[in-house]
This record gives structure tokens, C-alpha cells and sequence, in this order.
């Protein structure tokens, strides 16, 4: 299977590379990894190659319009063509919209939003001609606003949005687009937060099984998403988080029988 996986450096990317390694679809993994970090793109690449992938890397800044298609074009050039696309980076600008400039805005979007948009549009033609599948990881922010991450929320329910659009007008030609939505997780970009024991301790009151999530958990959703398992499976968005979505009556101790 040929696959891109932006920021594939570690996190989720790099449990998601793993796992594809893994996958018995027939023939060798063959894996693009996109990253910003030379060094960590390097020590990824290796550990996969000693499970037994064909892994190539990329560096790229998505924030920069010309990264998507220069990433397709070096998977096509390397691999032959493409079967799947997983579109996984993403930044959280931290700070109230009241404050937030428009520099913000177009930094947040264009990683979160447009770099998926000008993947998949470069992606196409070879999905098209493989019957492949685009998955993005969106986060459970993209259906509850997140204070202090608003600018990140609205990055990530267009990501949702334009993923279903792509279902939509891709779907006659064989290509499915999907997203997952990631609750709590520990990755490195979450790692600082965690760290703390009583802000990781409240945040696991706040999901159904209390608990943080693993970056592989989030892996098996796109995996199976991506692959064949899922073969009639396209437009949706589906939420990883533990059950996080289902507890505003708990946590506000609503639900008695004077509340209904």
C-alpha cells in the first residue's frame, strides 16, 4: 500500500505508519513520511524500515502553498502512484478571538485546513486511477467549541466539512474521504499538559473512560478507515475520544429526575 502520511514524525503519524506496516495488504508498505523535523523524519524512517516498510521522508512546511504538491509528486515519483493519503498534521494557535490577529488565522488554516485541500486536489488524479482513500484527522474541537482554541475549532470543522465534500464529488470516482476526531491524546504537542497530574487527572474526569487516549488508538481508526475493511465507508467523521462528546449531563451533575 502507498501511502502519505503528514506529520509522520511521531504522534499519531508515526502509530499510524506502524500499523500500516503491519497490515497484510498485500505487499510491502510503502510510505511517504511528511514532517518539518529532519532529524525525528530520520529516526522514524529507520524504525519503520526495521519492521519492514519502504519509506521515503519529505520536508515540508504545509503552511507554505507549494509544500502539498511537491509532497505528490515525490510519492508518485518514488511509489508509481498513491492508495491513500493521510492527511494528520496540525497546529493549535493557544489565545480568546478577541486577541487572535489575522496572521493567526491564515497560520491555523492554511496547516489545519488548506494543506489537506491542496493534498487531495494533487493527490487525485492518482487516487483516482487506484480507487484510493483520503483520511484527515480532524479533533473533537471541530463539534464542541474549545475556549481558548477557537481559531482551532474553526480550522477543524471546515477540515470536516471540505473532507465530506470530497466524498461527495470523489465518490464516483472510487475515492473515499474520511475523517477521524481525536479527544484527549498524549502526543508530543500534548505531552507538556499531561505532565501535570492534577490537569490530567481533571481531564480524565471529563471522558467516559476515564482516561487519556494513546496516539495507537487513534492509529486503528485511520487504518481501518484507509483500508479495505472500510470499503463502504465514506463522509464520516469519526470520534475517537473515549466518550468525551457524551458527558456534558454528567459533568454538570444534570440528569435527576427533577432535570427530566
Amino acid at each position: 500500500m502507498r501511502v502519505i502520511i503528514t506529520g509522520g514524525a511521531s504522534g499519531i503519524g508515526l502509530a499510524t505508519a506502524k500499523l500500516l506496516t503491519a497490515e497484510p495488504w498485500g505487499g510491502r508498505a510503502q510510505l511517504l513520511l511528511v514532517g518539518r523535523n529532519v532529524a525525528a523524519l530520520d529516526t522514524a524512517a529507520a524504525e519503520l524500515r526495521e519492521l519492514g516498510a519502504d519509506v521515503i521522508t519529505e520536508v515540508a512546511d504545509l503552511s507554505d502553498e507549494d509544500a502539498p504538491a511537491r509532497v505528490v509528486r515525490r510519492a508518485e515519483s518514488a511509489f508509481g502512484g498513491l492508495d491513500g493519503l493521510v492527511s494528520n498534521a496540525g497546529m493549535i494557535k493557544v489565545g480568546p478571538l478577541s486577541s487572535l490577529t489575522v496572521a493567526d488565522y491564515e497560520l491555523v488554516f492554511s496547516v489545519n485546513t488548506r494543506a489537506t485541500f491542496l493534498l487531495a486536489q494533487a493527490a487525485y488524479p492518482l487516487l483516482r486511477a487506484s480507487k484510493g482513500s483520503i483520511v484527515a484527522t480532524s479533533s473533537l474541537a471541530s463539534e464542541m467549541p474549545t475556549p481558548p482554541l477557537g481559531m482551532y475549532s474553526a480550522s477543524k470543522a471546515a477540515l470536516v466539512m471540505m473532507i465530506q465534500q470530497m466524498a461527495v464529488e470523489w465518490g464516483a470516482d472510487g475515492i473515499r474521504c474520511n475523517c477521524v476526531s481525536p479527544g484527549s491524546t498524549l502526543t508530543p504537542m500534548t505531552a507538556n499538559v499531561y505532565a501535570n497530574a492534577a490537569e490530567r487527572a481533571k481531564r480524565e474526569r471529563a471522558i467516559a473512560l476515564h482516561r487519556i487516549a494513546q496516539p495507537e488508538e487513534t492509529a486503528q481508526a485511520i487504518a481501518f478507515l484507509l483500508g479495505p475493511r472500510a470499503s463502504f465507508i465514506s463522509g464520516v467523521n469519526l470520534m475517537v475520544d473515549g466518550g468525551a462528546s457524551l458527558m456534558f449531563m454528567t459533568l454538570t451533575g444534570a440528569g435527576s429526575a427533577h432535570d427530566v
